[in-house]
């Protein structure tokens, strides 16, 4: 029950960071900065109610993907912050791609280069804000305990002769060091 809490909250959370961050690029903290008293106020209320309307658009769209990432990554235990990230700008590029799909002729298009950085950047934010709030502990136990295994499973010998390795390599690129900075 924990880990379905912990994948929804992530899911939550990720949407409502990819709606934030569709927004910033709308509605700029320079604008808002800009503004004084009520005025600033009226736009910070704008901007939080179009941050809600596009994190909705956005889990509704990427529910079906990001169920199937999620599925992967904590049935195989993937803890990498990079997975995540991946996974979600392949989803923010697939919303791109459906945007500029379902575009109709002789109307406005998105397809330019800062709604092309407002996808990525959500993604990228949703991607890290989900490995930070759940996939960092994908696989729950059973990744704690297969991670345990993987590093008792390893031969003392390789430890050492990753040691010394390590160690004779000090002395090289030092040497490098020295030769090239003299």
């Amino acid at each position: 029950m924990s880990t379905l809490i912990r994948v929804l909250l992530g899911l939550i959370v990720a949407c409502l960071v990819a709606g934030t961050v569709t927004v910033a690029f709308v509605v700029t903290p320079a604008d808002i900065a800009a503004l004084s008293g009520e005025a600033r106020a009226d736009r910070l209320e704008l901007a939080g109610t179009l941050a809600l309307l596009a994190a909705t658009h956005s889990a509704i769209f990427a529910a079906p993907f990001a169920i199937v990432a999620v599925i992967i990554g904590e049935w195989l235990a993937v803890r990498s912050w990079l997975y995540y990230v991946l996974i979600a700008i392949a989803i923010a590029l697939a919303g791109f791609s459906a945007e500029v799909l379902t575009e109709v002729e002789g109307q406005p298009t998105i397809v330019n280069d800062y709604a092309l950085r407002a996808f990525l950047a959500a993604g990228f934010f949703a991607g890290i804000t989900y490995w930070l709030v759940a996939g960092r502990r994908a696989g729950g136990r059973r990744g704690d305990a297969a991670r345990m295994e993987r590093q008792a499973s390893k031969p003392a010998s390789e430890d050492s002769e990753a040691d010394t390795e390590d160690e004779a390599s000090e002395p090289r690129a030092s040497a490098k060091l020295a030769t090239s900075a003299g």
